[in-house]
């Protein structure tokens, strides 16, 4: 769950994610220092392209201006530029709301455009969370919203959407949910701007199934490795006074499923794979990006214990050990 966070501190410092074109080489050694980005910076997805690396993430405030979607840039994973707002226009439907959170960014090469999935509030209904979709023709935006939401409903279940394009079939789906709902996938349209007429959302992993951080699920990222299809998500808490979140994992043989959770497989019903340590506090929502040499990074928010408020963005390397993706802290 995205909560608006007040002021913070602006640095210079980020992280990265999905395969782009022009890509720019990473350092050479994986001796990254977090945290990559000391603002706020919540909800993190990383994208690669122009021979740079762009971050988006939740709304912020910062000089007193509230930034809708931030956005920054990097040469090299470790030092990283705010470059601003990449939704600067609110969309006609949530002009008056502030509540544009998670969102996930990639590049469409049959359409030319970057395609960015956020939510959002919608003015006629203050409790009704809806999933969106914009447009740019460059990274760092500005993007447009597609003028209508693409999904709405009361609470927070439509929130945290994640784009994939399914290398098995070619077809676009959209993963999503929160407020102790399943997590979703749907089918979308070859523009991206509707889902496919026909389709339904599927439920793939449900809230509740875990010994802990379990009670809501969100922040869907699907990977392929190996012919396997890895779902990440994070549970509980993300926020607040006392923050209780961590990243979790599950895979299937398909992108639609049936995900079965690591913590079923090896019989410890805890599929945790980052969670806090004597450093950072309440990790999570992540996304997933490999870079040119193969290797796979993770990216997510956490905060400092002492501090229990801006949510930070680090990086780690991802390994893999019996068939399951391990965080390298």
């Amino acid at each position: 769950m995205k909560l608006l966070p007040l002021l913070l501190l602006f640095s210079m410092h980020g992280c990265s994610s999905s395969d782009m074109p022009g890509t720019r080489k990473p350092p050479a050694d994986t001796g990254i220092i977090n945290p990559v980005l000391d603002q706020d910076f919540p909800d993190p997805t990383v994208i690669r392209a122009n021979g740079k690396y762009y971050a988006y993430a939740t709304q912020t405030l910062y000089n007193g201006k509230t930034i809708n979607i931030q956005v920054a840039s990097s040469p090299d994973l470790q030092h990283w530029t705010i470059m601003g707002d990449a939704l600067p226009q609110k969309p006609s439907w949530a002009a008056t709301t502030q509540d544009f959170w998670a969102p996930h960014v990639l590049y469409d090469s049959s359409m030319k455009k970057y395609v960015m999935f956020y939510s959002a509030e919608s003015d006629e209904q203050q409790t009704n969370k809806c999933l969106a979709v914009a447009f740019a023709d460059k990274p760092e935006g500005p993007f447009v919203d597609k003028g209508t939401p693409l999904r709405s409903g009361t609470g927070f279940g439509n929130i945290d959407p994640m784009a994939f394009v399914d290398p098995e079939t070619g077809k676009k789906m959209l993963y999503w949910g929160s407020d102790g709902q399943p997590i979703r996938v749907q089918e979308m349209a070859d523009d991206w701007k509707s889902f496919k007429p026909g389709s339904q959302p599927q439920p793939v992993l449900w809230a509740k199934q875990e010994s802990k951080y379990s009670h809501l699920i969100e922040g869907p990222w699907v990977t392929l490795h190996d012919g396997k299809y890895y779902l990440y998500y994070s549970g509980d808490n993300c926020c607040g006074d006392n923050p209780s979140y961590a990243v979790l994992i599950a895979r299937a043989d398909h992108a639609t499923g049936p995900f079965v959770r690591l913590g079923e497989v090896n019989g410890s019903n805890n599929s945790v794979i980052l969670e806090k340590d004597d450093r950072w506090l309440a990790p999570g929502h992540n996304s997933i990006f490999t870079d040119d040499e193969g290797n796979e990074w993770i990216a997510y928010h956490a905060m400092r214990p002492q501090q229990k408020g801006p949510r930070v963005m680090c990086i780690s390397r991802i390994v893999y050990k019996d068939g399951w993706p391990q965080v390298v802290r």
